[in-house]
């Protein structure tokens, strides 16, 4: 897999090396384990999936650009949408604290239960609306949203540390696709925007459940 995503243009030796210390099979249903290293996204429970591994690759690899390993290591980030688990144990194993928070009780639930044989002390879980971020957490030095809304909420660019970075998905006008999208906070009311490459994710939605 690791292979693949370096033929794929990931070049980050950090982000390589965190995916290949993160087993995905231990994500997934023991239905889909043989399947686990294909760069596709999977079910994973209550209409989820988990993201490609070039997409996990290429997002954490984003957010890490440009940034010394001391840096990283020192970085805190917020991952919204936990899903099953499996970018934030990467994220883990690139940056020195990851809050992770999940709408959906059940992924919550699910999340701790794979996360927990890893031991990843730098990581905590969060369940509540990621709409909202983290507040009490903030600021961050880098968000990523692992789920597509209409536009970056206003709550996230808030929570975000000057010289901060947010890598997310966001739907097109006109029901055009999504795009990923990076957003730099360069001041207290400045914020630069740059659109990327064409993505598929499920629906960011409000709310817990």
């Amino acid at each position: 897999m690791v292979e693949a995503l370096r033929a794929q243009g990931i070049r980050d030796q950090t982000v390589l090396a965190a995916m290949n210390a993160v087993p995905r099979h231990a994500f997934l249903d023991s239905a889909l384990a043989s399947r686990a290293y294909e760069d596709v996204a999977l079910p994973i429970g209550q209409g989820q999936t988990i993201s490609k591994p070039s997409t996990v690759a290429r997002m954490i690899e984003l957010l890490a650009r440009g940034r010394s390993l001391s840096e990283l290591r020192s970085a805190k980030v917020l991952e919204v949408g936990t899903g099953c688990g499996y970018q934030a144990a990467v994220l883990a194993k690139v940056f020195g604290e990851v809050i992770s928070v999940e709408r959906v009780r059940w992924l919550h639930e699910a999340a701790r239960t794979h996360l927990r044989p890893l031991r990843l002390p730098n990581l905590r879980l969060a369940f509540g609306d990621g709409f909202q971020g983290v507040e009490a957490e903030a600021p961050f030095d880098s968000i990523v949203v692992a789920a597509a809304g209409n536009e970056i909420p206003d709550p996230l660019l808030l929570q975000m540390r000057i010289g901060a970075r947010l890598v997310a998905p966001v739907e097109a006008v006109a029901g055009m696709g999504q795009a990923l999208h990076q957003v730099d906070r360069q001041g207290s009311d400045h914020w630069a925007l740059t659109v990327l490459d064409a993505v598929r994710f499920v629906p960011l939605r409000r709310g817990t459940r």
